[in-house]
């Protein structure tokens, strides 16, 4: 799967870029002076030290005007053609430093002949959409100058951080960690392509012993077929940077919530909420999780009034932990939401502490905020220290197994509005750098609890986001097939984990929605749901759920219309078997759908099963990547599912 030729690749990019000197692979202007001028008269020190699991610290540092340090923390992956850095910048002054401003993590060239042909994929963010995380494909041309960022201060809240480059048969593909404003840069010029990457505004002094760091990059070096390209990243996310709860490997599971029959959980009550969880199971329907959203506490009637996180005792006499205990009885653990850092003008939080929060600017826009919603400061440390303390006592009291931390508002006018004129983009900076420690600090506390970000369904996607927590919804766009197949195709590029609601009893509805997470959303009061219908397509998820975590094919293109197919892949090299999933939408006249698999072995053979009943056949791997499959269907809508193993 990984070419020894990408592996050298990485590796002469770190000799030049980060061991020798010869080039710097960020920028800033210091004191009106572009970085180069300082870089080339002052002292440099590089560090290499070897890591666990096949990789190697470099850090190189960088002494400039005495007083202040730039420090470039590199991690080089000996197993993966990958590395990443991140950079910080410190004042150990005894005085303000110079402004420094346009800060740019990421600053290079791809050298390329003017007559390469240079593609660059990218995706939409989330906003709650059916084509959220649509996948865009550009050809750059000579002069041209695209810049891509996101919207409001939530990373994939306009466009997905996760880019692919494609450089006529060969190319990188890089990743912003940033849970805050990014912005990108891609500069066809005379050399190349110049790509910088970093935190939008940046034009700031530093006060004495003040330090800043710049987003995380991490960059892929591949050649060849992008779709092998896409899943040596696939497998690099899922080996170094997708969360292990507890210690242990994430593996997919099934929730089970009543937000659609309580108004989240403003109506819940112990009583309802534990009626539920033994419905699904009477039903024979088992759960891994039950999901207690927004509204379990005190709120006066509706769960966007935040900041006063206290159990409503009269709807919750025996607080949450009576429902816990109810789901740990049965074998069914719990998810809890919260939402810290929005908080209400009327809440505890608002009263008790108004100099832990940031108030929003005057001016209207078009942001997701409100004149009484206030942003709770997590670069303020005594604030941060005390949420953290508050929330690691309130699971360990009430049993929650998954902590949900949601995030309904658009940070970025609050930051900008705290900031003075020569301190743009500190603000950020230290909120962005408090809640990384934070997400740190509670798994840690907790014995690596599973956080799940949603700030609105899917819009804190960055890389620095998942190492430490999943998606468990990916967007707030629920339930209609063809914005969830298309969330499934787009964000398997890059992640292997997410999750999405169910509601539907059909297969073709619940095939679209399927994930490494679901959260089924079915009304348990009624007895007249075909209940059958819902066992038989949980069992099957079960079954295939597994394989959402391995190589990745997309089958047909990207597609957002009715009057097509859409089908992809999951190849399990381990085990030797696999999935397709084909789905005709209600206005494809088209009855058959010919696929051609990858990733097989062509000298072995494979038995296929094709739902519908179809027997189980027999084919050569060269058949099935040359030849293929067609895939026929009368019915509209509808989905096929394949299984096959190797011989």
């Amino acid at each position: 799967m990984i070419l020894e030729s990408e592996i050298n690749n990485c590796k002469e990019w770190i000799h030049k870029n980060l061991q020798s000197g010869i080039n710097v692979p960020f920028s800033f202007v210091l004191d009106g002076k572009h970085s180069d001028f300082w870089f080339a008269k002052a002292e440099r020190k590089l560090t290499s030290t070897p890591l666990s699991g096949k990789r190697v610290q470099h850090i190189v540092e960088y002494k400039l005007l005495a007083e202040i340090s730039i420090v470039c923390s590199a991690i080089e992956y000996l197993d993966y053609p990958f590395v990443e850095w991140t950079v910080y910048i410190q004042n150990y002054g005894k005085q303000d430093s110079p402004v420094i401003r346009n800060v740019m993590a990421m600053d290079l060239n791809l050298a390329e002949e003017p007559e390469c042909r240079i593609i660059l994929q990218h995706q939409r963010g989330s906003q709650h959409a059916i084509n959220d995380f649509e996948i865009y494909r550009e050809k750059l041309v000579p002069g041209e100058n695209k810049v891509i960022a996101t919207s409001g201060g939530r990373p994939s809240n306009k466009s997905l951080p996760y880019f692919h480059i494609e450089l006529d048969g060969r190319g990188i593909n890089f990743a912003i960690g940033w849970p805050g404003q990014w912005s990108s840069q891609f500069e066809r010029n005379a050399e190349g392509l110049q790509i910088r990457a970093g935190q939008e505004r940046t034009n700031f002094k530093l006060h004495p012993g003040e330090k800043v760091r710049t987003p995380l990059i991490a960059m892929q070096f591949w050649q060849g077929e992008p779709d092998r390209a896409q899943n040596v990243f696939r497998r690099w996310m899922k080996q170094y940077n997708v969360p292990h709860p507890q210690g242990k490997e994430i593996k997919p599971f099934l929730a089970a919530c009543s937000s659609h029959q309580f108004s989240e959980m403003e109506k819940a009550n112990e009583e309802n909420q534990k009626l539920f969880i033994d419905r699904y199971l009477e039903e024979g329907i088992l759960l891994d999780n039950w999901w207690m959203d927004a509204g379990w506490y005190i709120q006066n009637g509706t769960w966007v009034n935040t900041g006063t996180w206290e159990v409503d005792k009269e709807r919750f006499p025996n607080s949450l932990r009576a429902i816990t205990e109810h789901g740990h009885s049965k074998g069914v653990d719990s998810i809890v939401w919260f939402e810290p850092e929005r908080v209400t003008a009327e809440s505890h939080l608002a009263r008790e502490h108004p100099e832990w929060l940031l108030t929003p600017p005057t001016e209207t826009g078009n942001d997701n905020i409100r004149q009484d919603w206030r942003l709770f400061d997590l670069g303020n440390v005594e604030a941060r220290s005390w949420w953290t303390d508050w929330v690691v006592q309130f699971i360990q009291d009430e049993g929650i197994d998954i902590y949900r931390q949601d995030f309904n508002v658009d940070p970025l006018r609050y930051w900008q509005k705290n900031d003075s004129e020569d301190r743009q983009g500190i603000t950020e900076n230290r909120y962005v750098q408090g809640l990384l420690v934070f997400f740190d600090e509670l798994r840690e506390r907790t014995g690596g609890i599973l956080i799940d970000t949603c700030a609105s369904g899917g819009r804190r996607l960055d890389l620095e986001s998942m190492r430490r927590a999943v998606s468990l919804t990916r967007s707030d766009y629920h339930f209609e097939p063809i914005g969830q197949q298309c969330q499934t195709y787009a964000l398997s590029y890059w992640l292997t984990f997410h999750g999405s609601g169910i509601k539907h009893s059909d297969a073709y509805r619940f095939r679209s929605g399927v994930a490494p997470h679901n959260i089924l959303c079915y009304d348990m009061h009624e007895m007249e749901l075909d209940y059958n219908a819902i066992r038989q397509n949980v069992e099957e998820r079960q079954e295939i759920a597994r394989f959402y975590d391995k190589d990745f094919y997309p089958l047909t293109p990207y597609s957002l219309k009715e009057s097509l197919w859409m089908a992809w892949q999951f190849d399990s090299p381990d085990t030797d078997d696999g999935i397709v999933m084909a789905f005709r939408r209600s206005d494809c006249e088209d009855e058959t759908l010919h696929v051609t698999l990858k990733g097989l072995d062509p000298n072995a053979h494979y038995y296929l099963f094709i739902s519908k009943d179809s027997p189980e056949t027999r084919h050569s791997g060269k058949d099935l990547l040359k030849t293929g499959l067609i895939l026929e269907s009368q019915m509209l809508p509808d989905s096929i599912l394949v299984r096959y193993r190797r011989e």
